[in-house]
């Protein structure tokens, strides 16, 4: 029978050996653990320590829900579009295209009551690739918590130009393309997720905290698919756009 878990620190080394080139892990190994956040976010600190420094965070907000997930984004796997991944950078490959945004300037204090409107002047909007990769044999096996404790799945990030103005633009809705080689999967309106990328921006920055070293200009935040979580084959071509924040391209090669 394989080793399982019960420890952050046993499940952080093992997912770091995959980082390296060891085997996924199997569902046996993980045999339930972590079973909470506060196990999943300790997970999340100790691989952090031996692969930041953190270049951003990906969040997820449900509607009516007031707690959001967040995971770490390291500043080794973001890259400007256009951009490419080597196997070694990438296995597995999911795509999603989101609405992300890029922080200019130190954020203030939750409590400050002028707090919305100041993260809104201290922030860009961008169109975002989101490269999610996995450290489990069976991902689709894999429980939020386990998931969360593998940076939500994360590979990299592939990043646009950040809109410098952007008092016009709907953070509720998205027109989108996105291409897989010769195959449109998405164009056209596409469901922002939670109904709103910039509250979702919002709900991370009151709850982040100090976590992984908490949020600072010049990292991004990304805020959920408009497409859900595809899977493509090495060698396939990666074109997108969100109306009013331009292209992105990625490429994977064989």
């Amino acid at each position: 029978m394989p080793k399982t878990f019960r420890t952050p620190e046993a499940l952080a080394k093992r997912l770091l050996a995959v980082r390296q080139g060891a085997p996924r892990i199997t569902e046996e190994e993980l045999d339930g653990f972590p079973a909470d956040n506060e196990t999943a976010y300790r997970t999340q600190t100790l691989v952090t320590e031996k692969l930041g420094p953190v270049g951003g965070f990906k969040t997820a907000r449900k509607k009516d829900v007031e707690e959001q997930i967040a995971a770490p984004i390291y500043s080794r796997s973001i890259k400007p579009s256009p951009a490419e991944f080597s196997r070694s950078e990438i296995d597995s490959i999911g795509i999603e295209l989101e609405i992300g945004f890029h922080i200019d300037e130190a954020l203030p204090d939750p409590v400050d009551p002028a707090f919305e409107e100041l993260v809104r002047q201290r922030v860009s909007p961008v169109a975002v690739i989101e490269v999610c990769d996995t450290r489990f044999e069976n991902l689709k096996g894999a429980s939020p918590f386990q998931k969360l404790a593998d940076n939500q799945v994360n590979g990299g990030l592939v990043v646009g130009t950040p809109l410098a103005d952007w008092a016009d633009l709907d953070m509720s809705s998205a027109n989108a393309k996105l291409v897989f080689g010769d195959e449109t999967v998405l164009d056209g309106p596409a469901p922002v997720p939670a109904g709103d990328a910039f509250k979702t921006l919002l709900g991370i920055v009151r709850q982040l905290g100090d976590h992984c070293g908490g949020l600072k200009p010049g990292q991004y935040v990304i805020t959920g698919s408009l497409n859900g979580l595809p899977f493509i084959e090495r060698g396939v071509p990666v074109t997108a756009s969100i109306e009013g924040l331009g292209e992105l391209r990625v490429n994977f090669p064989l």
